[in-house]
């Protein structure tokens, strides 16, 4: 059965890429937990193109330029600080940030709950900004702050498939389900006899 609905974002993990630039294809180290999920929002991006003849839209076409928008957590971890974003620990384990450190492709993998599947997804390639700073005096309540990143992924080359990818979801059931977030799944293809 398939989800109706869904919600419930979850068991969030980031694991850095290691981009080859003359094949775009990528190989990734261990997933490591981002903890404190609150809120993943990404569009889609691309450009529809319409070719008019005989008075109709004779032709369409779509690019998929992967996606983009914002991922909100309790806090960024300081190992995505240090792995991804550049950041430096010194020997006082005071993190630093490196105003000329490039940041670093990685792969976001992540679960939504639904009403029958637990989903999980996996965004091969993606890049992150650093967060603003920011917070608030503590009134008669207290209300947790969060931190936010603005995310793009885009596609990378898988070679068994022979195709650039964007994304891969997979759902309870599913051969790689168990092992989703030990390592980033890589599509395959089954020889035909």
């Amino acid at each position: 059965m398939s989800n109706k609905v869904k919600y419930g974002l979850k068991n969030v993990y980031y694991a850095v890429a290691t981009i080859d630039a003359a094949t775009n294809t990528a190989t990734y180290s261990t997933p490591v937990a981002w903890p404190g999920a609150v809120n993943l929002s990404l569009d889609a991006e691309g450009e529809t193109t319409k070719f008019r003849a005989d008075n109709v839209d004779y032709w369409v076409g779509q690019s998929n330029n992967g996606y983009s928008g914002d991922f909100e957590s309790a806090l960024i971890p300081d190992s995505f600080r240090t792995d991804v974003l550049g950041d430096i620990k010194d020997t006082n384990n005071v993190i630093v940030e490196n105003a000329g450190a490039p940041t670093k492709a990685f792969a976001l993998l992540f679960q939504f709950e639904g009403d029958a599947n637990a989903t999980r997804h996996v965004l091969y390639n993606c890049t992150a900004t650093r967060p603003s700073v920011s917070g608030a005096t503590t009134e008669e309540e207290i209300e947790p702050q969060t931190e936010t990143l603005e995310l793009t992924a885009v596609a990378i080359h898988n070679t068994d498939l022979d195709k650039d990818i964007v994304k891969a979801r997979c759902n309870e059931g599913d051969t790689p389900y168990a092992t989703w977030f030990s390592a980033v799944y890589m599509p395959q293809v089954t020889p035909r006899p």
